[in-house]
């Protein structure tokens, strides 16, 4: 029988939403626990800085000390980052389209959003005009007005087209394809800086021009009486042929209020002591990313973005790791540096930090395992690893994964920018070996269309939750392998070391 009366308020919602939950099996159930912990709404998604991330901080840090790890902060445990936030305030915002039949009002997040930055003008009125693709036009046809643009031709995902000179604004449709399709409703329009950032990098940041994204579920909205339509735009752009320049007969009409402040968020930084006279000196580091989205605009009614794959579930498996090493009495050469980091749905703000304000010598440290971008939704059977070629690291992973019966493959699809978009870049910034991995599968597989399907609903939403539907079987044995490939670095005489002819070996 469950007592939920006795049970206090985050607690009994780990409980009810894991009744919800795929059941695990035996080999990952304490695992799991912890991702419960870490995921459950009453942990509001652990937005960086905010208090549901300090609580989920606070069980890091309690688990690791259960497990015996050393703190190797810089005030026990942690390490804070210090940093720099500002908000666009969509409920003080407006965005319409004023024509003749009468101003038609946009939804903030769910049609149209912009980056948030210090900077943006009050207020913005100007003519609506589509770019077009034609070479020879006068670009000075565009100065003072507001320019509807498709995203580039195969790029795929979110429209990011740079802002055109003399415009009052820009447009841009996001796109309906790629491997990660474009997420709306947006969660919020929040963008964040380390307070310690280059004054180069702040004046970059606030010279952009000012730039909307656009759903495409309404493009249409935007081209009302203009006698053109997003489909044969679309259509013409996918064929190759030139985009006609015409006018919208439209206003776009905007006022924008931003607030900013500084806040601060905590690394957690722990040590697992090795054992060898020498190499006990030397860390290998794993690290995972705490934060998630916290609130942000709703999915069918529910605003908290768990991040429960994204990434309370690699967390866990670093808490887990602890666990199985402090019970078993495994001694390992050299020591381990758990880093578990903030800011990395912002920016990779908290390992940045870290690798520029490192708590151990930078040189000490041969190499980092990442754990992020990692879904336990199909059985495991190839693992992609990033940076494979770049490092020893891909001999001894293939060393490892062989007995396993796990294929370690190139990344199939290098346009993501995948290598860039978690915490181990900025290791590999540093010079540190690193890597991270994805769950692999055959082209055109039943597996495929789960990866596919699970970014198309999942990804950055709400949706991913404790309530999803996993692979307690892939999970077990992914971390069974991490397990076995930290152990192996740990203990090997020689340390990873950079290829010949690798940028990062700099």
């Amino acid at each position: 029988m469950l007592y939920f009366m006795k049970l206090p308020r985050f607690a009994t919602l780990a409980v009810c939403c894991a009744l919800c939950a795929t059941e695990p099996n035996e080999a990952t159930k304490r695992w799991w626990s912890h991702v419960v912990a870490l995921a459950n709404d009453g942990m509001e998604g652990r937005d960086t800085g905010s208090a549901a991330y300090r609580r989920a901080a606070s069980y890091v840090v309690t688990e690791f000390e259960k497990a015996g790890l050393k703190p190797a902060g810089e005030h026990g445990y942690y390490q804070t980052v210090p940093l720099h936030v500002v908000r666009l305030r969509t409920d003080r915002s407006s965005v319409e389209l004023v024509r003749q039949t009468g101003p038609v009002k946009l939804e903030w997040l769910r049609q149209i959003s912009t980056t948030a930055r210090t900077g943006l003008p009050e207020t913005l009125e100007a003519p609506l005009i589509f770019a077009g693709s034609d070479e020879g036009a006068d670009p000075a046809a565009l100065r003072n007005q507001v320019v509807v643009q498709l995203p580039r031709a195969g790029r795929g995902g979110r429209g990011s087209s740079p802002g055109l000179a003399g415009v009052a604004a820009t447009i841009t449709l996001d796109s309906t394809g790629g491997p990660e399709p474009p997420r709306w409703p947006v969660a919020y329009s929040v963008a964040m800086t380390l307070r310690d950032a280059q004054p180069a990098q702040k004046q970059a940041a606030g010279a952009a021009g000012l730039n909307f994204r656009f759903n495409p579920q309404f493009a249409d909205l935007l081209f009302q009486g203009s006698g053109h339509t997003y489909k044969e735009l679309l259509d013409l752009q996918t064929a190759g042929k030139p985009l006609p320049r015409f006018a919208i007969p439209a206003t776009f009409k905007a006022s924008l209020k931003v607030e900013s402040a500084d806040l601060e968020s905590d690394n957690i930084l722990a040590v697992l002591p090795g054992t060898d006279p020498v190499l006990s000196k030397e860390y290998v580091v794993v690290s995972a990313h705490l934060d998630g989205y916290g609130f942000g605009e709703p999915w069918n009614g529910d605003r908290i973005y768990n991040g429960a794959f994204d990434d309370a579930a690699y967390v866990a498996t670093l808490i887990d790791m602890a666990q199985r090493l402090h019970e078993s009495g495994t001694k390992l050469k050299r020591s381990l540096l758990f880093c578990v980091v903030t800011g990395e749905e912002k920016g990779l703000y908290g390992s940045k930090y870290f690798t520029a304000h490192p708590t151990v010598p930078k040189e000490q440290m041969v190499a980092d395992i990442n754990l992020d971008q990692l879904r336990p939704i199909f059985p495991l059977k190839t693992l992609t690893m990033l940076a494979i070629d770049e490092s020893t690291l891909g001999d001894t992973v293939k060393q490892v994964a062989a007995p396993m019966g796990i294929r370690i493959q190139p990344d199939p699809e290098p346009e993501r920018g995948l290598l860039r978009r978690s915490d181990h870049y900025s290791f590999m910034q540093i010079g540190v070996p690193s890597t991270g991995f994805i769950f692999g599968y055959e082209p055109g597989s039943p597996d495929e269309a789960v990866y596919r399907r699970w970014y198309a609903e999942r990804y950055h939403s709400p949706a991913d939750d404790i309530r999803q539907p996993w692979v307690p079987e892939a999970a077990a044995r992914f971390n069974d392998f991490f397990n076995n490939l930290v152990a192996t670095l740990a203990n090997a005489n020689e340390k990873p070391h950079w290829k010949a002819g690798s940028s990062f070996a700099k």
